[in-house]
């Protein structure tokens, strides 16, 4: 443990000593696989943090004092000891070994200084770059705010992905959940979601934090190196808890990151947290409940796995003017099979969350990204979380894809279509081109709603479907040279009004005469 953290640990335990005088003293009586039984500490409390002695028990090694001291976390109270999880590496730890209760619950460090870094789930940093110096103790957990604390979600956080910011509102402090197969791009979605802030005001930007639980080291090195080639680290805080790490700190990295984030909520600012994923915290805490003999239940995963995610999930929220007006809007990952969201752990996490994302294999195999299901998919703070310009454009896209995907489905096996039926599959089959994305590749609000708008008045349609992504990107550019100024109406106003809608129509005709080549009838 980084000797800055251990040092207020320490403190922390020296102010809280007298009252346990006599009273926190305890001896290993077993230990295994992380966990210890513990005789004695009959004083202690749920989540407290616990110091191994280990000058009195066994020595492991001749060069254990060099090492940092060790930590576990109380987990289990029984009616002749106490169960833990170490923290740490559970080869230090020996039968007959002294321990002593703190009189602290576990917290994690918060403050500016944590940004740009990568840090554990105990809240050391890990990227080589040195300790803290200057940070503020948060509770790992922490009871999240009441009802008369809290206000409506009105607040839209932008992703920068078309599809999302027009069919699947997000606002600031809302839990949407993404869900699917493993391969489906869900880490790409939340991932493109933290880089797209770089385009908000400085004063408004969201601080990011990217919970990896169970992830490849690999996987989070790629996406640490993604986010600063992008310009997006310098906002962002990643916690760490890879694949390799106890079960006990998958378990916890969520619970850091979310007390790392009401850090920056409790100051009026808004964060936006990804947990990738939970199935995979849901794992380790099973792991760890049996080896705490704790009951199994369904699927062998203990009784209170739903108050795990609801506790966790429900500290994500948008708090009243009096408390500062901050929120944290928490974006969860799920990993399905076979595409089966009536899983125990996916049916738990989507009746705790206010929507979810649901990507599927066979639009991810076409070559649709995101490869979003509008049919399922639904955001239930919906355009409460929207700027009235992308209310304009995005009202009827949705009702008019799930349309295109039942004719789809259809004319596969009608040979002939009347008109009206043949024009709405021409139009859905560009509005699917439109709304695809590349990797990492996020757009701001006022070229999402030029788009759109475009969309929405047939600019497409008379060019081949191959072309649209191609055409798109060339409008796009356009209006950046030409209609630099009606962008910049729409990013600021973030409304479509009649002067603007206008200069739109006239930059979708002027750009058809410049690039006649590009549009064919459509017969």
């Amino acid at each position: 443990m980084d000797s800055t953290i251990i040092e207020k640990i320490i403190k922390e335990i020296e102010q809280h000593a007298p009252a346990h005088e006599g009273q926190h003293v305890g001896r290993v009586v077993a230990v295994g696989d992380g966990v210890v039984a513990i005789d004695g500490l009959t004083k202690c409390v749920m989540s407290e943090v616990i110091i191994f002695e280990e000058g009195k028990g066994k020595k492991l090694s001749e060069n254990m004092e060099t090492q940092g001291a060790l930590f576990g976390l109380i987990l289990n109270l029984e009616e002749d000891g106490v169960r833990a999880t170490i923290l740490g590496d559970s080869a230090r730890v020996s039968e007959g070994m002294t321990v002593k209760s703190t009189g602290t619950v576990l917290s994690v460090p918060s403050g500016e200084e944590l940004l740009g870094r990568v840090v554990s789930a105990l809240g050391e940093p890990i990227d080589g770059k040195g300790p803290f110096k200057n940070t503020t103790m948060m509770p790992v957990e922490r009871q999240a705010a009441g009802v008369i604390d809290r206000k409506s979600v009105t607040v839209p956080l932008q992703t920068g992905i078309k599809a999302i910011d027009a069919m699947i509102p997000i606002g600031r402090g809302q839990r949407e959940l993404i869900i699917g197969d493993r391969g489906t791009g869900k880490t790409t979605v939340a991932i493109d979601a933290i880089i797209n802030q770089k385009y908000e005001p400085e004063a408004t930007r969201p601080i990011c934090i990217y919970v990896a639980i169970g992830q490849k080291e690999s996987k989070t090195a790629r996406i640490s190196q993604q986010l600063r080639e992008q310009g997006a680290m310098d906002y962002t805080i990643i916690v760490n808890a890879s694949a390799a790490a106890p079960a006990a700190l998958q378990y916890l990295a969520p619970f850091a990151g979310v007390a790392i984030g009401e850090y920056f909520m409790d100051q009026g600012k808004d964060v936006l947290i990804i947990y990738d994923d939970l199935s995979k915290q849901a794992v380790a805490y099973r792991q760890l409940s049996l080896l705490l003999r704790r009951p199994p239940g369904r699927e062998a995963y203990p009784g209170d796995v739903f108050y795990l995610h609801s506790r966790l999930l429900e500290r994500a929220c948008r708090l009243s003017d009096e408390k500062g007006g901050g929120s944290i809007t928490a974006l969860p990952i799920i990993e399905t099979q076979e595409g089966d969201i009536s899983g125990y752990i996916p049916t738990n996490v989507i009746s705790i969350t206010d929507g979810q994302m649901f990507l599927i294999t066979d639009l991810f195999n076409k070559g649709i990204r995101p490869a979003i299901d509008v049919g399922i998919s639904v955001s239930r703070v919906g355009s409460a979380a929207q700027t009235k310009a992308m209310k304009g454009v995005a009202g009827g896209i949705k009702l008019e894809l799930a349309q295109f995907r039942d004719l789809e489905a259809f004319m596969q096996f009608a040979s002939d279509l009347d008109k009206a039926t043949a024009d709405r599959i021409e139009t859905g089959r560009r509005m699917v081109e439109v709304l695809k994305q590349k990797n990492g590749s996020p757009i701001p609000l006022d070229k999402q709603v030029a788009v759109l708008y475009a969309a929405s008045h047939a600019f497409f349609l008379q060019a081949p479907v191959a072309k649209v992504t191609e055409v798109e990107q060339l409008y796009v550019d356009f209006l950046d040279s030409n209609y630099s100024s009606v962008l910049a109406d729409i990013q600021k106003t973030a409304q479509l009004s009649e002067e603007t809608k206008k200069s739109l129509n006239q930059s979708m005709e002027e750009f058809k005469l410049a690039h006649g080549e590009l549009f064919t009838e459509n017969k």
